[in-house]
């Protein structure tokens, strides 16, 4: 017996030393993140959805294509490597599994959305309720074996990070869709983006009673931008101004709500992160940047590339780096890459109350 247990300690040593010494050498012990295409980081590889990007020409700056639907890097990778963490594997990859889980997992799926019907036209998606159940089950099966208490297991979900991006889809897959959706005929664009602060208010209260307590709720960028939407409108390449009024309804709301959920919730810290004022300075000044080209995709076909999104083996844009849009619906990695560094610090910075860094820090 007594040779079994010091065995047994021997291999539990590395695990021990993983969880208490490696794990705090980064600024949190881990990235969690919940969301859609925006952020999908190969999920739906894995799903009978129509909505994937692995294939070719995606992925041609990261090195060959990952399901991530941009050109190379997200902004959830780049605030991954912010926090000293390297960057999250989707939940389903067969790999994952033990150790490589305990850095944080993406559940983001392309065509998810906060209300359970949107993106149904891609056949299968993650939505955010099965997003949450799978983190449940996750902490449950896979976490609580890693812990020698579930105080410890405690501390570190809310030590972790979570990363909530959504919104999207239930706009352009769902309301800006009336032919396959009832909401837009159903709602005026205040009360839907009611009936989506309603719902998300649940979900984030059930992230939190999972154990979460630094949490970003990212709103939703000026969908009327989009080479998709410019192809749809005759406003000569001009953003959609109605579709970006739905939105801000929305956002004005998910506002408010992030602003008082802190209150609510005892110990948390919930981070508004304002994507759509920074993504429209872009788009806006696209100069100020360092781009060229704020309303065509780089890979997509018909006018502004927005009427097909990137095909399989398209050639795209050489000077990738210059565009805003990547296809007919994602940004660039450079665009990316600035959104990310816009809530780096908590100063002139896109999230409200704290940047990224400040909020590791708590």
């Amino acid at each position: 017996m007594g040779s079994s247990r010091v065995a047994l300690s021997v291999l539990l040593l590395p695990l021990l030393q993983f969880i208490n010494g490696v794990l705090s050498q980064e600024l949190v012990p881990a990235l969690f993140i919940f969301g859609d295409s925006l952020i999908d980081v190969g999920n739906n590889n894995y799903i009978p959805s129509v909505a994937r990007a692995n294939y070719p020409p995606y992925g041609i700056d990261f090195g060959y294509p990952t399901g991530r639907f941009t050109n190379g890097l997200t902004v959830v990778d780049y605030g991954a490597m912010s926090l000293g963490l390297p960057l999250v594997p989707p939940y389903l990859e067969a790999k994952l599994k033990g150790l490589n889980m305990l850095k944080g997992i993406s559940f983001a799926s392309a065509a998810a959305g906060i209300l359970e019907e949107t993106g149904a036209n891609y056949v299968a998606r993650i939505t955010f309720n099965q997003q949450l159940t799978l983190f449940e089950k996750t902490i449950a099966l896979e976490y609580s074996p890693f812990f020698q208490d579930p105080q410890a297991l405690s501390d570190y979900l809310a030590k972790s990070m979570y990363i909530v991006v959504f919104g999207s889809n239930d706009y352009i897959n769902n309301y800006l869709m009336p032919k396959l959706y009832p909401s837009s005929r159903l709602y005026d664009p205040h009360t839907y983006g009611q009936i989506l602060v309603q719902v998300i208010t649940r979900q984030l209260q059930r992230l939190y009673s999972l154990g979460a307590r630094k949490i970003v709720v990212v709103n939703v960028g000026p969908l009327g931008c989009m080479p998709s939407q410019l192809a749809k409108a005759d406003t000569n390449g001009q953003c959609v101004d109605h579709v970006n009024q739905a939105i801000s309804a929305f956002n004005t709301q998910l506002f408010e709500l992030v602003k008082n959920i802190n209150s609510t919730l005892p110990g948390s810290t919930f981070v508004h992160y304002n994507v759509y004022d920074t993504f429209m300075n872009i788009v806006d000044n696209p100069a100020m940047y360092g781009f060229t080209v704020s309303n065509r995709a780089c890979c997509g076909v018909g006018m502004y590339g927005g009427a097909l999104t990137c095909l399989p083996l398209e050639k795209p844009c050489e000077d990738r780096d210059q565009h805003v849009f990547w296809d007919a619906f994602h940004p660039t990695q450079a665009v990316h890459k600035i959104i990310a560094q816009s809530c780096y610090s908590g100063q002139q910075s896109a999230c409200q109350p704290v940047g990224l860094l400040e909020l590791a820090r708590l």
